[in-house]
């Protein structure tokens, strides 16, 4: 099918064992390849819990999964290879693959370190004679020069290009384009579509919802009603392989206010991810009214103890620094699309900024913001004056909370 957008997703086979067994090879052409046994990348012990954060083929066969404890993961398997993490080796493994792609095209987006999306629409005839020529090429060459494999999705658009990338494995490449969906798509378990996880998955199986079918055919009225608006129409868009976001380059998404922190250890629960989020949305609240501007829109960055990251965003009614309005916005934004996976790092951003000092009020403004906007404006000055820790919530002080103090300094 012609399309005029073409998008690629670059996903590393098994990225953490790739590196590692790939980094032993280099060094050491007799040692043991890690991913034709039974073996894992297991957490730092001391301060990850000892979680699996990769897997061999074979060891996922014995139910092994990323997030496990080790010793469970051994009991599972008696015979597990397991190998500490390194991660200088994985970070120089990402950048030398990023650097290759970015050799194919300047709209490139690092979705995590072992993925990246490609908007290949203006550059990939220079390089074959099909999309599907350029990505096995591409792919071929990643195999011969860095020494590991990769699966390529090609696709219209972000979405199915992810999705593509996840079919058979590994070192293949798959296309899904639009007149695709019914065959190759709509016949996945409902857990497979981007964004839904375990417990969105629970709650479409009990509305009768098994296939991505299911979904893409559902009434939209009737999810909006069992699962809430938001989620319910970007996820039925998303069943039906609509997703009009575009690659975004690193520069265009670092325009904005944020600030993330990497949790000492896994949040697992809501709460403990709630106040985490309290304490990023008080540093970005402050530095929006410090340089007096607002922003329309939020964005909640999740990423997973096995590394890979996800994000989503939300364009508000009303401009606002108010840190009340960015909690409440990132708290709806976690509790949409958190799939319930242990947690290493959290991010609030804080986009679409307004510099004009005389931003309209809406004409629903409430006693209560009145009075949240003069509170953020009493903080402020006290911290201004005093420092940033001279007033605390009283949630931060409480011995098991997961932030006794405001968390670092903001990024860019």
């Amino acid at each position: 099918m012609e399309t005029k957008r073409i998008i690629f997703h670059v996903d590393v086979n098994s990225a953490f064992l790739s590196w590692e067994s790939s980094n032993r090879l280099s060094l050491d052409a007799n040692a043991i390849d890690l991913r034709t046994i039974n073996s894992v990348i297991g957490g730092d012990s001391s301060s990850r819990h000892g979680i699996v954060l990769a897997k061999s083929t074979s060891a996922k066969k014995y139910g092994i999964v990323t997030g496990e404890p080790l010793s469970q993961a051994k009991n599972k398997c008696p015979d597990l290879v397991i190998v500490p993490p390194n991660f200088e080796i994985y970070n120089r493994c990402s950048s030398q693959l990023i650097q290759l792609l970015y050799e194919y095209t300047p709209t490139l987006y690092q979705f995590s370190i072992d993925e990246a999306f490609l908007d290949m629409s203006e550059t990939w005839h220079l390089f074959g004679q099909t999309p599907v020529d350029v990505a096995n090429k591409l792919r071929c060459r990643i195999q011969q020069e860095l020494g590991f494999t990769v699966n390529i999705g090609i696709a219209p658009n972000k979405l199915l290009a992810k999705m593509a990338s996840d079919f058979k494995k590994p070192n293949l490449c798959h296309t899904l384009f639009y007149d695709e969906i019914p065959t190759k798509m709509w016949p996945l378990p409902v857990e497979e579509l981007f964004f839904v996880g375990p417990s969105a998955a629970n709650r479409f199986h009990t509305l009768g919802i098994h296939t991505i079918y299911d979904l893409a055919h559902s009434d939209l009225m009737m999810l909006k009603h069992h699962i809430g608006g938001k989620y319910a129409e970007f996820i039925h868009a998303y069943a039906n392989g609509i997703d009009d976001e575009p690659v975004e380059v690193e520069e265009e998404k670092s325009k904005g206010c944020g600030n993330s922190t990497t949790l000492a250890k896994d949040v697992c629960d809501a709460d403990s991810a709630h106040q985490v989020l309290l304490a990023l949305s008080e540093t970005v609240g402050f530095r929006l009214r410090k340089a007096n501007i607002s922003c329309s829109c939020i964005t909640v960055e999740i990423k997973y103890a096995d590394f890979h990251k996800k994000s989503h965003q939300m364009t508000l009614s009303d401009v606002t620094n108010s840190t009340y309005a960015i909690y409440e916005a990132a708290c709806h934004l976690f509790d949409e699309f958190w799939d319930k996976s242990p947690i290493r790092l959290l991010g609030v951003r804080a986009t679409k900024l307004d510099e004009n000092e005389y931003s309209q009020l809406s004409l629903f403004q409430t006693e209560k913001s009145e009075k949240l906007t003069k509170l953020d404006a009493a903080i402020d000055s006290i911290r201004n004056k005093f420092g940033t820790d001279s007033v605390k919530r009283a949630s931060f002080l409480k011995e098991d909370a997961v932030c006794n103090h405001r968390l670092g300094k903001p990024g860019k």
